[in-house]
């Protein structure tokens, strides 16, 4: 099941499901972790990295190996995103400056910030592979929209 665009609607469509309803944001985070990381072969580790002070990241409900425990803003690339309030598209990360080897496996990165209702950021998702260039400006389309559907609209 492993190509550029993957089943996106069926995936995305299952997320939305499972979360409906749904107001913690935990439990959003470790249901869309687990069903991105086991939908992409591509995906090699697939987490959030919550905003818990300010500019600082602790790890959050992920899937794969060991993540780091905590990410200054100040550094890699989940920093950066959550700095920018941007997504970051990195194709290789040994070119990104300041890049945190989590995994010394990772070749390529996104990372989409995540917003609540409010506009307030309160994580980052990050997901990382093993192949270089894996991600694509379709995916980031696709992820930066379901993180606004999912976290920015307020609950029902």
């Amino acid at each position: 099941m492993d190509q550029n665009i993957a089943p996106t609607d069926s995936v995305t469509a299952r997320i939305h499901a499972l979360c409906e309803g749904e107001d913690d944001a935990i439990a959003k985070m470790a249901t869309i972790a687990c069903e991105l990381y086991h939908a992409y072969d591509r995906f090699d580790w697939v987490g959030f990295y919550r905003v818990t002070a300010p500019g600082l990241l602790k790890i959050g409900p992920y899937q794969g190996g060991h993540g780091c425990l905590v990410i200054p803003f100040a550094r890699g690339v989940c920093g950066a995103a959550a700095r920018e309030g941007r997504t970051q598209l990195v194709p290789d990360v040994d070119a990104f400056p300041g890049h945190i080897a989590c995994s010394s496996s990772t070749r390529s990165e996104i990372v989409v910030p995540v917003f609540d209702a409010e506009g307030r950021l309160i994580a980052v998702l990050d997901i990382d592979s093993n192949r270089p260039d894996a991600f694509t400006k379709d995916d980031q389309a696709m992820l930066e929209r379901l993180m606004a559907d999912i976290f920015a609209r307020p609950a029902a």
